[in-house]
């Protein structure tokens, strides 16, 4: 070999060490980004002749399998995420039972009140008392409703934000499709956009489960799993309006509601849709079906509530137009208006806490005049009337007969039961979602690993310099001679 020969070979192993250093830097600094994939330099020897070696690019590691089920994974857990935080907040809602204020507490509190105000018919107090913890319960019931269709709200806010993120995201990953097309012809290298990339898919992953196509020329086409199109080629655009109020009337097949499209087409975003199984079919069964389902649950038990002491219950002097001892709004419950009652409830204005006349839960709301103080007749008819096993009218609660705090327990109890069952989901797809990033963390960057190949990118960037150094004295020599 010349002593130009081994000068360039040390020249060109230089380079490449110089090169190797800077990649294996870039890996450790990027050892906690997710999104990053580990590098490895191509090298590939001089060819016609020449000696040394050439630096043919930057290897991004990435497995595609592992990043395929480990998106999919991310869906899985926000979509458990968003069910378990919806079912925890009605949980705490209604309240543990025997917790103050509680809604089962709310009733026991009327009941009990009721059973003082028997004892002693006479006590304006006591009559006082059966009067407040009525209204209360009514709130109670309100509130209930009321937060129910905040979570409604809150689920449609969240569809809104989710599509135009995904939207966003999708459009971005047009232009990153078109860099990669023109990378490709050009030969530049592409692992910082591949990683620009896989940070959008990421982010994606979490709205929508991804099926990710590659195309010959670097690009991708996107796809959600249940088979729509988020971009081939073109960008397919996901459409949603969303609702400025939501009441308990508003619904999506009733039309006040908007449900998404795809460049313009109604698609299904239901748990079976082609949208199913991340965070936007979440929200839109929170929104369309748990949260609905939970009101009409609520409409039921106000309807059961407001029949037991209406017309043809414990008292007598009501007519059968006549509102009850609890009203819709302040008027007589009609049947056909049932959707939405649990957020009108309210307790009939004659017997408001302080307006003075509580004495008619112990004579009657349609009494004209006080009766018999020690009569306590009706007061019992009232208590046993929330205590009697009879069949709810309401299509909403199961044809069982129940006294009216069964039908509160059995409320808090359905609630407390889908708390638990979305948590061990919820927990079950964390667990599963930590276990696939583990394994995608130990096939990327190893920081032991790296600093072990920077060790020996050291060592022959020495002996390189060596063989230079070398050189560089035998030359000397010789010119010298």
């Amino acid at each position: 070999m010349s002593l130009s020969s081994a000068l360039n070979t040390a020249f060109t192993g230089l380079k490449a060490n110089v090169r190797a250093a800077n990649v294996v830097s870039t890996n450790i600094s990027n050892a906690t980004n997710e999104a990053y994939g580990r590098r490895e330099i191509g090298l590939s020897a001089l060819g016609f002749g020449s000696r040394g070696v050439m630096v043919t690019g930057v290897i991004r590691q990435s497995d595609p399998v592992l990043l395929a089920d480990r998106m999919v994974s991310d869906a899985r857990l926000a979509h458990s995420n968003d069910m378990y935080t919806f079912a925890r907040r009605l949980e705490d809602m209604v309240g543990e039972s025997g917790t103050a204020g509680s809604l089962t507490d709310r009733v026991t509190a009327f009941e009990n009140a009721l059973l003082s105000a028997a004892s002693n018919p006479a006590s304006t107090q006591r009559l006082e008392l059966v009067s407040t913890t009525a209204r209360d319960l009514a709130t109670s019931i309100n509130q209930l409703s009321t937060q129910v269709q905040e979570a409604r709200q809150m689920a449609d806010d969240n569809i809104a934000g989710q599509v135009e993120r995904l939207n966003a995201a999708v459009g971005r990953l047009r232009d990153i499709n078109d860099v990669m097309v023109k990378a490709g012809a050009t030969g530049t290298e592409t692992a910082s956009i591949l990683d620009e990339r896989q940070a959008l898919l990421n982010e994606i992953s979490a709205i929508v489960p991804l099926r990710v196509v590659e195309r010959e020329q670097g690009d991708i086409a996107l796809f959600t799993r249940s088979g729509a199109v988020l971009m081939d080629g073109l960008v397919f655009e996901v459409g949603f309006t969303p609702t400025g109020s939501i009441d308990a009337n508003a619904t999506l097949a009733g039309g006040q509601l908007s449900g998404l499209t795809l460049n313009g087409k109604p698609v299904s975003a239901s748990e079976s849709g082609m949208f199913a199984g991340g965070s936007l079919a979440a929200q839109f069964q929170i929104r369309d079906v748990e949260a609905v389902s939970r009101q009409s649950e609520l409409d039921g038990i106000a309807r059961d509530l407001i029949e037991r002491l209406g017309p043809g219950g414990p008292d007598a002097t009501l007519g059968p137009t006549d509102a009850g001892l609890f009203t819709d709004n302040g008027v007589a419950f009609v049947a056909a208006n049932e959707t939405g009652l649990s957020g009108r409830l309210q307790l009939n204005a004659l017997v408001a806490p302080g307006a003075g006349g509580s004495w008619r839960l112990r004579d009657g709301l349609g009494a004209v005049t006080q009766g018999e103080v020690g009569d306590s007749a009706l007061i019992r008819g009232i208590s046993e009337a929330l205590s009697t096993m009879t069949t709810p009218s309401s299509t909403s609660l199961p044809s069982l007969s129940r006294s009216f705090m069964d039908q509160a327990s059995q409320f808090a109890s359905a609630a407390a039961g889908d708390r638990v069952r979305t948590e061990n989901t919820f927990f079950f797809q964390k667990a599963q979602n930590t276990a696939l990033k583990e394994l995608e963390m130990s096939k990327g960057v190893d920081t032991d690993q790296e600093l072990q190949k920077l060790m020996q990118v050291e060592q022959h960037y020495t002996a390189n310099a060596k063989v230079i150094s070398t050189v560089d004295g035998l030359f000397e020599r010789l010119l010298s001679i």
